[in-house]
Order: structure tokens, then sequence, then C-alpha cells
């Protein structure tokens, strides 16, 4: 690994430099969302940009990187607010309602999840990472999936279908916009009810 630049402290492997450039995109991305280069975060580590593309290929590669890096603190998080319902229709519920409230304030998950990032790299890469992300997640649920009836290829299809509630949300919320326990109860009704209908088929 080179070691040139670096403030004049090199990383002592590729995985700490990773975690340096990971962690400049992550502070950048607080500070002004998607609205930074390769070369800002390539001044801030005291690199010149050949060494950042080194390890990610553009600016939507890093974004996306360091989009990925977050999810798992949100992730554990959603779990913690969620442990102990087991109900699947009120663990759906909740959590989508909770991630709509989440998301205006943790830009780093919302370049996952959020459209409106126009290039094909981002809109490409951006899709499969999301549906990880949301299949990650239900995992992470205190619902016992498989008793449910809920195989692999199920979970699949409602991490897909959760991903798209959310989007749909995020880009008409509503007029007005359902927010608090007007959201879950509407959450409860019509989300649930495809939780529901999947759980009551025979196993």
């Amino acid at each position: 690994m080179r070691t040139h630049g670096w403030s004049g402290s090199a990383p002592a492997t590729d995985d700490e430099a990773i975690a340096r450039i990971l962690d400049a995109a992550g502070k950048a991305i607080d500070a002004s969302g998607a609205d930074f280069s390769i070369a800002d975060i390539a001044r801030t580590l005291g690199v010149t940009r050949q060494t950042v593309y080194r390890y990610f290929p553009s600016t939507d590669a890093l974004l996306v990187a360091a989009a990925v890096h977050a999810a798992d603190d949100f992730q554990r998080r959603m779990a913690d607010h969620l442990r102990g319902i087991t109900d699947p229709v009120e663990a759906v519920a909740e959590a989508i309602a909770t991630a709509l409230e989440w998301l205006p304030k943790d830009k780093h998950i919302g370049l996952l999840v959020m459209p409106g990032r126009a290039t094909t790299h981002t809109e490409g890469v951006t899709s499969d990472v999301a549906l990880q992300f949301a299949n990650a997640l239900l995992r992470r649920f205190d619902v016992d999936w498989a008793a449910l009836g809920f195989t692999d290829d199920g979970l699949d299809e409602l991490a897909e279908h959760l991903l798209r509630i959310i989007q749909s949300f995020i880009l008409d919320p509503g007029r007005p916009p359902r927010t608090g326990e007007d959201l879950r109860d509407y959450l409860r009704r019509w989300v649930g009810s495809a939780v529901t209908a999947r759980s009551s088929r025979p196993v």
C-alpha cells in the first residue's frame, strides 16, 4: 500500500485506508449530504485524488459505500426499537413508520432508499443495495418469519414491498401527511394485510 500523503500519518493497511476514506465521506455526508466530490475527500485526508480512486472508482461508488457503512448502525437502532414486537403486522407497521420518521434526519440511509440520485451508476447500485438493506433489516425483527410460513424468497419480496412503500411515502407523504398513530393505523390496515395474507398460507 502506498504511504505517501495522509497528512503525515499513513494507514498501516488497505482496510485502514478504506476506513479513513469512509469516515471522511461520512463526515462530508453529515455536513452537506451528497454534495461532495472525490477531490473534497482527498483534500480532507491529505492525499491525491488518485489515492482515493484506487479504492473507490467514483464519487457515486463512495457515496453508496459510505451509506452501506452506516446501514448497520441504523439496523441496530431499528432492531432495538422493535425489540419484543413479535406480531408481524405490528412490527412491519412500526418499522415503516419509524423509518419515515428517522430518514429525514439520517442523510446516510437516505442515500440508499430515497429516490433522486440521477446517475445510472447510483440508480443501479442503490437499487440492489437498498433491497439488501431492507432484507437484512427484516431479519433483525423479533418475528419468527419461518413459523409464519415465510421462505427466503417470501422475505425477499416482503423487503422489496416495504421498500416500495417507504419510497412512495417519501415521494408523496399525502395531503395532509399522515404522522404518528394515524400513520401506524393506516399501515396496519393496508400494509399489514399483505403480511397477514402471506402468513395465513399453508406452510
